[in-house]
């Protein structure tokens, strides 16, 4: 149940989102998160910011790679 509420607490930033679709990739050895907000992204730009690399198709962002993802949440990267 905790996932579940976990998973509710993205709707209201989902919302805000320019797209309509949302595509999450995690992988866990890597500890790394890939949110894309179109498929095929076709980013012709990145930018990294702190953990974050923003990905951009002219000035629009089309995805975002997530490093130490773990750390977002609290939890233990071991």
């Amino acid at each position: 149940m905790a996932e579940v509420i976990d998973i509710l607490s993205l709707v209201p930033h989902s919302l805000n989102l320019r797209s309509n679709h949302l595509w999450l990739d995690y992988d866990d050895e890597a500890d790394v998160l890939y949110i894309s907000l179109r498929k095929p992204q076709r980013a012709t730009d990145s930018e990294m910011v702190g953990r974050f690399i923003y990905h951009y198709e002219g000035n629009e962002v089309v995805g975002v790679t997530v490093l130490h993802a773990k750390a977002s949440t609290g939890a233990d990267a071991a």
